[in-house]
């Protein structure tokens, strides 16, 4: 019997891929473990492997072709004994209805904790109307809503609430298509209306009311990508969902900008005289940032409706800009790496981001992020939380300022941090303790050692 080769999901939040390059053609033979494609997704370009044995019977996507949804049928393998040609001749492309649903048991879903579903607004007993194709989504009797983890997961980080999506699956049960065509527009309840006095959100203008505002030739319609699509959908829910809160402290950096210098003029040479590492004010900021964490471990948490996560190691990650979007690869266990250690991770994640070549376990997860714009000279400027992360720290230019000592006016070598603030998860006072305690590890570098 033939077997179909699916769109594989590659990342807890891949919806869609583009499939960049077959490496195998129609009546290749394969084995279990040989790279057949290169799919392009949201952050990365990655390999994928063949899981079975047998020849390439019929290509049903091109290479080049882009959206392609996750477990749509993209090749048919005839296992061994069976007729090539008549395995190509039955392979049919997929329609978007037949397309199988992802599994709601998909081991990539695993690695994300489960929210809680919202609750239903209204719930409308099963036997009140006949059962139509997509009925409202049915509740348990304790106000939760019945939907498979995936959907939870997707509905999450599109911002929408599970109890405006009318369910497909078995007993009105929300699968993750239902979010798909959610998030298109498709199969969406008006919201319940809001209680009297409550304040409620603007809906954005659509695109047919932008594009109205100007003349049309006067501009070029670039369609967005994958990356760009994700970066939109997690940080809208991020700012809509998570109370953000922000403290700004200036520090001291003449110390490290010292020590830095010392360290890297002493740093050991290879066989063409070139340094081994050159330490950069970014390697110090991450090391800080993880020490502090662990002093104040109360701030290294996650938010999570059932309970608190908190987080044994400080897992740093950090923003690094690359052709179309950003992306945060994670230094796991920065507190007991050493700063050359880190400056070498740094440079290889920033090379590999780049050129999209970064796995999905190096850039998923992590407790707190950095994000650094003081190579562009901005001093001062917050950052969104990129949830599960309770923090964030909006690192500015180091920049020499007069500042007063002992009466006197003198220059300083300052630089402006900001750390924005989960407010279900940190409170003020807390994330005060925790920029203190970085101001006082960046001030003083030796401190970050013992």
């Amino acid at each position: 019997m033939p077997i179909n080769i699916l769109m594989p999901a590659l990342s807890p939040t891949m919806e869609k891929g583009n499939l960049a390059k077959w490496l195998k053609k129609e009546g290749d033979k394969v084995k279990s473990g040989d790279v057949i494609a290169e799919i392009e997704t949201d952050k990365a370009t990655m390999e994928v492997e063949a899981v079975d044995e047998g020849t390439i019977a019929k290509i049903l996507v091109p290479e080049g072709t882009q959206d392609v949804a996750v477990n749509d049928v993209i090749a048919v393998l005839a296992g061994d004994g069976e007729d090539v040609k008549a395995a190509g001749a039955g392979a049919a492309k997929p329609t978007a209805s037949s397309a199988p649903a992802p599994k709601a048991a998909a081991a990539p879903a695993a690695a994300t904790p489960t929210p809680a579903a919202a609750p239903a607004k209204a719930a409308t007993p099963p036997a009140a109307a006949p059962a139509p194709q997509a009925t409202a989504p049915q509740t348990n009797g304790h106000g939760r809503i019945f939907s498979s983890p995936l959907a939870r997961r997707l509905a999450k980080d599109a911002g929408i609430d599970l109890a405006r999506i009318n369910g497909s699956g078995p007993h009105g049960r929300v699968v993750a298509r239902d979010v798909e065509e959610a998030r298109s527009g498709k199969g969406l309840k008006a919201p319940a209306a809001a209680p009297a006095g409550a304040p409620s959100i603007a809906p954005s203008m659509s695109d047919k009311q932008i594009l109205a505002l100007f003349e049309p030739g006067s501009y070029e319609v670039v369609p967005h990508d994958g990356m760009r699509r994700t970066i939109a959908q997690r940080l809208t829910a991020s700012v809509q969902t998570v109370p953000h809160f922000y403290l700004t402290i200036d520090c001291d950096i003449g110390n490290l900008l010292a020590a830095r210098e010392q360290i890297n003029a002493a740093a050991p040479k290879d066989n063409e005289k070139k340094a081994l590492y050159k330490l950069s004010v970014n390697d110090f900021v991450i090391k800080a940032m993880a020490v502090a964490l662990q002093r104040i471990p109360d701030c290294n948490v996650s938010w999570t409706e059932s309970g608190m996560l908190k987080h044994k190691h400080s897992d740093i990650g950090v923003a690094v800009a690359m052709p179309g979007g950003l992306i945060t690869p994670i230094i796991r266990k920065a507190e007991t790496k050493s700063l050359s250690a880190i400056s070498g991770e740094m440079k290889d994640f920033a090379a590999r981001a780049r050129a999209r070549k970064l796995k999905p376990e190096e850039y998923q997860g992590g407790t707190t992020a950095v994000s650094n714009l003081g190579m562009y000279g901005i001093n001062h400027f917050t950052a969104v939380i990129n949830p599960p992360h309770a923090t964030i720290l909006a690192v500015g230019a180091s920049e020499e300022r007069a500042v007063v000592r002992n009466g006197k006016i003198e220059a300083a070598h300052m630089m402006s941090v900001t750390l924005s603030c989960d407010h279900r998860a940190v409170d003020g006072a807390l994330g005060a303790e925790l920029i203190g305690a970085f101001k006082m590890l960046i001030e003083d570098p030796v401190m970050m050692m013992v």
